[in-house]
């Protein structure tokens, strides 16, 4: 984590003082009614988000310092609700649906909230925030947490957050999913960078994650990459399997430059010098990537094949040789499927190099026909050739689920668009699809006559 720049602080405190001179903190003190209390979140809550947000884009790890700072109760108590379900959520849970480690940042904000002049208004919006993260910490914690409460009203409060429906790990597990949902919007996001050995076993899953979901391309990243280069650094990284994850990571994500492309070339070839292990393992991550939908786009594997020291023989340099042609010549030329064939040809259908490749050649099959209109569907028509093209390549039987539930989509997307069925349109497109997803066994003749069926 780190400290709150000059520029962010002077921020808050602008707002800070915009709170403590405000009409509407001057009509809640004077009244001390929900409606005035109301209307100065309102006023200024909006304000803090926008702040926060810009904050959580360009410098994430500067978040836990940004909310210690709103506990100051100068604030009255505004967004201490929003920050508390993040404290709540961003945290990392194990298979059983608890807290890895115990979370001191959710109860210093309950705390600063039990201690708030405001706590009757402010409980009414953290209840359900209570519960998920009551749920997910220990019991012991909790006892500590409750020894510490000494007004009997807080304290019953607390007390009744505790429910027993809580303690069956299934029950456990859906309430956190549902409650995560209502901040899907939010990013809140932030990490720990390991300093020494001992910080990397315990934070470098939660780093892990928290660097994939940085790889949406919606943020600002390059205040993570001073901190992604000395983790490069530190060669006592260098031999825990969880380093090749950061590597990879870093290497298709985030745009390295000058001494930093040297650094994560050399690391990368001393790491390679462990031959075929190393590359199965590079290659099994990759996997795992592409299962977890990361997107891996041309533009992210032209970034990591720059970076890649090709003049040593080994399958990464095999690897990426030929996805730099098929990005050169493109996916769709002769020269590129040619060049996919020999390469599929030359390692087990099974591999995990294929599999790899069979991943981001349908990539590019789901840009494409995630992009296009229902007006352009001959284009759909041409470009089904060169699926069919890499399908018998493959023949590979989940490639090919793929594919058709993909074409699948997008016919059914016509549908809905072409709804006369006497248009020459929708003729065409029936014309087509009875014609190639017979052949290519998508669909059995009954199952055509079910999807043209007229339905009454």
């Amino acid at each position: 984590m780190e400290a709150l720049n000059k520029s962010y602080a002077d921020h808050l405190e602008q707002l800070k003082q915009a709170i403590i001179h405000s009409e509407q903190l001057a009509a809640y003190l004077d009244a001390e009614s929900d409606e005035d209390y109301k209307l100065l979140c309102e006023t200024f809550e909006p304000h803090i988000q926008e702040l926060y947000d810009h904050i959580a884009n360009q410098n994430p790890l500067q978040l836990v310092a940004l909310e210690q700072e709103l506990l100051d109760e100068s604030f009255e108590g505004l967004f201490l609700p929003r920050i508390l379900g993040f404290s709540v959520l961003r945290p990392e849970i194990d298979t059983n649906t608890k807290y890895k480690r115990p979370q001191e940042h959710f109860k210093n904000i309950l705390m600063a909230i039990c201690n708030s002049a405001n706590f009757d208004l402010i409980k009414q919006r953290i209840g359900q925030t209570v519960q998920v993260g009551f749920a997910l910490s220990s019991d012991i914690w909790l006892t500590n947490l409750m020894n510490q409460i000494t007004n009997k009203k807080i304290k019953t409060f607390l007390q009744a957050q505790q429910t027993d429906k809580w303690r069956d790990a299934d029950n456990r597990k859906a309430g956190y999913h549902s409650y995560a949902k209502q901040f899907k919007n939010y990013n809140f996001q932030s990490a720990d960078f390991p300093e020494n050995m001992a910080e990397f076993k315990v934070s470098i899953s939660a780093l892990i994650e928290f660097l994939i979901y940085r790889t949406s391309g919606k943020f600002d990243n390059s205040s993570l990459i001073p901190h992604l280069t000395t983790i490069l650094g530190k060669k006592e990284f260098y031999q825990e399997d969880t380093f090749v994850d950061v590597l990879m990571i870093t290497g298709l994500f985030y745009p390295l430059e000058g001494k930093d492309q040297k650094l994560f070339t050399s690391v990368l070839d001393m790491l390679r010098k462990n031959g075929s292990e190393f590359n199965k393992n590079y290659f099994n991550k990759l996997i795992k990537l592409y299962q977890n939908n990361v997107e891996i786009s041309p533009e992210t594997e032209k970034r990591i094949s720059a970076l890649i020291n090709k003049s040593i023989d080994d399958e990464l340099s095999k690897y990426y040789k030929l996805m730099d042609t098929v990005h050169a010549k493109g996916y769709i030329h002769e020269d590129a499927i040619n060049a996919v064939r020999n390469y599929y040809e030359g390692h087990k259908g099974l591999s995990a190099e294929n599999e790899c490749l069979r991943d981001s050649i349908f990539g590019y099959f789901k840009t494409f026909l995630s992009n296009l209109d229902e007006l352009s569907y001959h284009e759909y028509f041409e470009i089904n050739k060169v699926f069919v093209s890499y399908i018998h390549t493959f023949s590979n039987q989940k490639f090919n689920q793929y594919v058709k539930d993909l074409s699948l989509m997008y016919i059914n997307k016509l549908f809905d668009f072409y709804t006369d069925r006497r248009s020459k349109d929708y003729q065409d497109i029936k014309k087509f699809v009875t014609t190639t997803f017979l052949d290519l066994g998508f669909k059995t003749e009954k199952e055509l006559a079910e999807l043209f069926k007229i339905k009454k």
